[in-house]
């Protein structure tokens, strides 16, 4: 019986990004989508070696965000802690975090070994737009080459993509 309830609670350790998301994908005030990485087209778009094989690394991305509105402000403070409290687990690593107070804050955190990440976490807030928690999904990718992508994001036309309504939330 001790076995069963120890198996049992060491399963359960808590809400996860990923049931967090699933809970909260059809909610009012949120905004979601799960993207494969062929949705970027990239074809023509010039990249080095690096760029190219952390592209290929990335599987899928999980996106949900929460828009701000003067109406929901209390469940945008109730929502964000829910996200916060979730990323505070031990097994998310951060990787960096900026911005300010006033344009907004991110955190990037990962799960797996910084050369073979599993999941890696970008998270941004800002008081008045909302928050938005993005789950990079793939295989065996590394940070340094996934940082790489950058400039390949910098100059990728949202517009011209599937992309474009999440480009609407950060203006």
């Amino acid at each position: 019986m001790v076995l069963l309830v120890t198996t049992f609670t060491s399963c359960n350790q808590g809400p996860t990004l990923q049931t967090y998301y699933v809970d909260n994908e059809l909610k009012p005030g949120f905004m979601s989508f799960d993207a494969p990485t062929s949705l970027i087209n990239v074809e023509g778009v010039e990249m080095t070696d690096q760029q190219r094989a952390a592209y290929n690394s990335v599987n899928k991305l999980n996106v949900l965000a929460y828009t701000l509105s003067d109406s929901n402000f209390k469940d945008y403070e109730l929502e964000l802690e829910k996200i916060k409290l979730i990323l505070k687990d031990t097994k998310y690593e951060e990787l960096m975090r900026g911005g300010s107070g006033i344009d907004g804050k991110f955190v990037v955190k990962f799960l797996g070994d910084i050369d073979r990440i599993d999941e890696l976490i970008v998270f941004g807030n800002s008081k008045d737009k909302g928050f938005v928690i993005a789950r990079i999904l793939g295989d065996n990718m590394n940070a340094a080459q996934l940082m790489s992508l950058r400039t390949v994001l910098e100059d990728f036309k949202f517009e011209d993509s599937q992309l474009n309504g999440m480009k609407e939330f950060f203006k």
